[in-house]
Parts: structure tokens; sequence; C-alpha cells
């Protein structure tokens, strides 16, 4: 398939533009009816399939003192499921592997598909050419935004190269070619937004512990390519970054990489579970007047270790805002919703703004809260 796709991509190249065009439309249309979309409003968020990048023969990046990238991930990867299964027993949890094996990209979707899960993590350290490389990004399947995105891409699908017959498995798909990203680029889920949001909320965690946030990203990755669930890819770090593999190497500080992962997990199924909640006979009976939780959603657009401000001049003209001071930094939110669902229409309406990394808080009794202990409360004061 691809390697007739490239072809075709080649001719039409050289063709009239809105010929091309319309083939692109074409393939698009193709690619996604081929998909079945995942509907918030219709499932919660019951399974998961937690992949740990490489393995085996494949040792994936290399980076100080020798350390292997399938090894950090492999830990990593089990931390994160076992935290789930504690907290979440109805929620099944699956490894595409939970020892040191090899599996091809195509099997580890394949698991994810034959589950039908409903969210699929994948967990890698990234490497870089420069040892000043580091910190940590989140992708989701979707478009090659810079150049850089797509070199990560071209390194974790360089995997193929150890498979058997991968020419025919992969239909002609070429880990470094440019051409074949062409067409992955052209891939875009039905669930993609929710994708994005679970990538934002990784980033978010890793942030709060002090790691360098490098962002959300958009990318080809072949593992991704066949889930039709949400599906993050997740690079924990540089271990080629001297400082950044070592962290990395121990123990205590993969834990907490781990609990960033969980913490989000938990987050964005909080999030899903409370969209897909079909109203009860008690809920549509209720009066329209429903008790005041004390809970409200606020979107951080800023922090400073010294107070701002608040001139609506310097907040792009809001003027709702708010300052609150959580271990001598003081952070800066707009917005006070009562409800989830305002509060991401607000946190989506500030990013076109420029806030491109505003991010939703919860507030209860003047302290700042997670937005799962927000639904949290929320939930028990409808009982």
């Amino acid at each position: 398939m691809f390697s007739n796709w490239n072809n075709d991509f080649k001719v039409l190249k050289n063709m009239n533009s809105i010929l091309f065009k319309t083939f692109s439309i074409l393939l698009v249309f193709i690619l996604l009816t081929s998909f079945y979309p995942f509907r918030p409003g219709e499932y919660g968020l019951n399974k998961v399939v937690i992949d740990a990048g490489h393995g085996g023969k494949d040792p994936g990046a290399i980076g100080v003192d020798k350390m292997q990238e399938k090894d950090v991930v492999l830990d990593i990867a089990l931390i994160v499921g076992a935290k789930i299964k504690a907290k979440y027993p109805n929620v099944k949890v699956e490894y595409t592997r939970d020892t040191d094996v090899f599996i091809g990209l195509n099997e580890r979707a394949e698991q994810a598909q034959k589950m039908n899960a409903d969210l699929f993590i994948s967990i890698h350290a990234d490497a870089a050419g420069s040892e000043q490389a580091h910190g940590t990004e989140t992708f989701a399947l979707g478009l090659h935004k810079s150049a850089a995105n797509l070199e990560t891409a071209k390194r974790e699908n360089n995997s193929i190269l150890m498979e058997d017959n991968y020419e025919v498995k992969y239909e002609g798909f070429d880990p470094g070619s440019d051409e074949s990203y062409i067409i992955l680029g052209l891939i875009q889920q039905n669930s993609l937004a929710q994708s994005l949001s679970m990538a934002r909320k990784v980033q978010d965690q890793f942030t709060s512990i002090g790691r360098r946030n490098r962002g959300v990203k958009q990318a080809g990755f072949l593992v991704l390519v066949k889930t039709t669930m949400p599906s993050v890819l997740i690079e924990t770090g540089f271990i080629t970054n001297t400082k950044e593999g070592r962290f990395l190497s121990k123990s205590e500080n993969r834990e907490a990489i781990s609990t960033c992962i969980f913490n989000a997990f938990g987050e964005y199924k909080s999030e899903i579970d409370e969209i897909s909640k079909p109203p009860s006979m008690a809920d549509k009976q209720k009066p329209k007047e429903a008790l005041d939780s004390g809970v409200r959603f606020r979107v951080q657009v800023a922090s400073s270790p010294k107070q701002l401000k608040m001139d609506p001049e310097k907040f792009r003209g809001y003027t709702d805002i708010r300052e609150i001071k959580v271990n001598d930094v003081y952070k800066y939110t707009i917005g006070n919703e009562s409800n989830l669902e305002d509060a991401v229409t607000l946190q989506s309406a500030l990013r076109e703004k420029g806030y491109k990394d505003a991010f939703l808080i919860g507030i209860y009794q003047g302290k700042k809260i997670s937005i799962s202990e927000a639904n949290g409360i929320i939930a028990k004061s409808k009982n």
C-alpha cells in the first residue's frame, strides 16, 4: 500500500495542483472513514494499554553510562500500570510487554485493538545529536509541524527495520524517507482531540515537578497509526543528556515520572467518565437549581516568583484575573467557572488568544486542587 502511494505522490507532484489537492482530500476521507471513532459520550475509560517502547534486540536509544532506553521505559511503564491497578481496580490494564522482549510496532497496536482499549500510552526516552537537548514532550498522531518532530518520529519508527519481512508487513513504508511521512501526516484520527487532551495533562504534570516542558506535539509514529482509540507517545527525557540521563537512571526519579503519568491518567479518566456518564432518572428529576459544590474551575495562564500587576492590558484584555499563591510562587488565572465544560471552552479561547500553555486547575475553599479532585467533590455534592 505505502509503496504504491509513494509512487502516486511522486507523479502527482508533477501534475496540476488542483488534481493533487483533490487526491489528498479523497485519501484523507478514505483513511478517516476506515477508523471507528472514539465517542466519549458513549464510553467511559475502562481499559488502557501501556506500551514500553523498544525491547529485546532493540535497545532503543543508548544514553550516558551506556544506559538503554528499553530498560528505563519498561520500569516506568510497569510502575504506571501498578498505580492504575491499585487506585482503579475496575480499569483493565494491559502491557504490550512486561519483560525484555522484542515486539513489532504493528503487534503493539493490534493488542490495543483486540482489547478494544479506551487509551493507549506509549512510553519512551528521547535521544539527540546534541548533548544539550533536554526536557519532556508528548506526542499525538498528526502532522509534523517541525523538522524536529519528524526526526523524532523517524528515530522511533526505525524499530521496524529489526522486524522480519518488514517491507511487506508495513506495505513499503520506509522510516528514513520523508515521502512516506507525507502519507502518515495526512492521517488524522477522529480521536485526535482526546489524544491531545491526555498529552497536555501529561506535560502539565511533568511541569509541576520542575521538568522542562518541550510541549505537546504531533508527528507520524507507526505505533500510533493503527490505534483507533486516543493514543499518546511520551518522551520522558533525553538519556543522551548527561544530567537528564543520570536523572532517569535513578529509581526514585523514575517513580516521580511514573506518578506524573498516573496523575495525568486520573485527570483524563475523570474528564472522560464525566462527559460519557448518562443522566440518571434521579438527575433528570432534580430541579435546575442544583446545590453549589463550591468547586470552581480556572485557567492558569502565568506564574511568577514575584507578584504581577493584574492589569488587563498585560493579560490580553481579560479582566477576570485572579491570583493564588502556591509554595511561594504566584499563579495567575482567568475565569471562575462552576462546571468543567465552560472551563474547557474558556481554555480553548485563551489558547487561541496566544496562551498556548494555558491549563485547567480546580479551586476549592481557596486552595488549588487537581481536576480529578474537583470532579470528585462535585460528584459527592450531588449525592
